[in-house]
């Protein structure tokens, strides 16, 4: 059965025996399960990744089977779940567990999905796609963050914080917590104090990186590439910061084609554009037209698929679409 998000509150989870959370918000699967799957302190909770699982599948099912007379209900939380999984889940029904719910956490799946499609159409089996949060939801969380822990701070600030966590809450909520020992040790903080604080500092390269490469810099985006010692850890980051800014370049080029000034697209944009960007964001517009920004929406979502696919080489496919990029014409 599938479920969206906002959705959980008002269907009562504990009727189902599994669940399956996919997607590319890891802090948003993690919030899902602690606040409602995994929430009481006396249920056991094993927690597996799935090549364990795969690697010891006897021993496992047999512990699952034979569930001692003494213990509660037990959770098992599965995580970097693939295809694979189905044969365990398969006979995790078969054989008719109780006392025991099953929690996969998978990254992006497909339509075709045979995993997917087996939790989408099972009454008893919960299905919860989770997606990148946006700006806004990343600006909320931040708001009131600082709204509840008395930070006066700027929407400036909020907006830098929120828009450089790449969609993700997980980092947003880390770098919050940073951000709040830091103030009730000094009492007050600012812009420089937050990027030297959190990791935020790390991800400048990555966003100058794609603000160059999406305003046609070769020459600049090429030294980024040969300054900064990325990994392949970091090709997601990346991939993501481009999917983010290439939308916003997207809604501001749509509003240029009707306004026809620059200067107001730019200025009346929400979330306010911060202004040391303004004039790296004007060129982006002024490079890309919308249908050519459609198409590089499309194409880096297929690149982001064929580096989760292929991780060992996903540095060398992300360097070949970037140079790809800037040095593509009439655009």
């Amino acid at each position: 059965m599938i479920i969206k998000v906002y959705e959980i509150k008002k269907i009562n989870l504990k009727k189902f025996n599994s669940y399956l959370i996919y997607g590319e918000n890891e802090g948003l699967k993690n919030e899902i399960i602690q606040n409602n799957l995994s929430n009481n302190s006396s249920i056991i909770t094993n927690k597996y990744d799935e090549k364990e699982i795969l690697n010891n599948y006897d021993y496992i099912i047999s512990n699952l089977l034979n569930k001692s007379f003494f213990e509660n209900e037990k959770i098992v939380i599965i995580f970097r779940v693939t295809e694979k999984i189905l044969r365990f889940i398969n006979e995790f029904y078969d054989k008719k567990i109780d006392d025991v719910k099953i929690i996969l956490c998978a990254d992006k799946l497909e339509k075709k999905s045979k995993l997917r499609l087996f939790f989408e159409k099972n009454n008893y089996a919960a299905c919860i796609p989770v997606y990148s949060d946006d700006n806004k939801t990343l600006r909320t969380i931040t708001s009131n963050f600082f709204r509840d822990n008395n930070i006066k701070i700027s929407s400036e600030i909020v907006n830098f914080i929120s828009d450089k966590c790449n969609g993700d809450r997980g980092h947003l909520n880390k770098e919050l917590s940073k951000i709040k020992i830091y103030f009730e040790s000094n009492g007050s903080i600012n812009i420089k104090e937050i990027s030297a604080l959190t990791n935020l500092s790390q991800n400048f390269s990555v966003s100058e990186l794609i603000d160059n490469c999406l305003s046609k810099n070769r020459n600049r985006t090429i030294k980024i590439l040969n300054e900064n010692k990325y990994t392949p850890e970091d090709s997601i980051l990346i991939i993501r910061t481009f999917l983010s800014k290439t939308k916003r370049a997207l809604d501001l080029r749509k509003s240029y084609e009707i306004s026809k000034d620059i200067d107001q697209t730019i200025n009346t944009y929400k979330p306010p554009i911060f202004w040391k960007d303004k004039e790296i964001v004007k060129m982006q517009i002024s490079k890309w037209k919308a249908q050519n920004l459609e198409k590089l929406i499309i194409k880096i979502n297929e690149i982001e698929l064929m580096i989760k696919r292929g991780s060992t080489n996903s540095l060398n496919i992300l360097y070949d679409f970037i140079l790809g990029i800037c040095i593509e014409t009439n655009n």
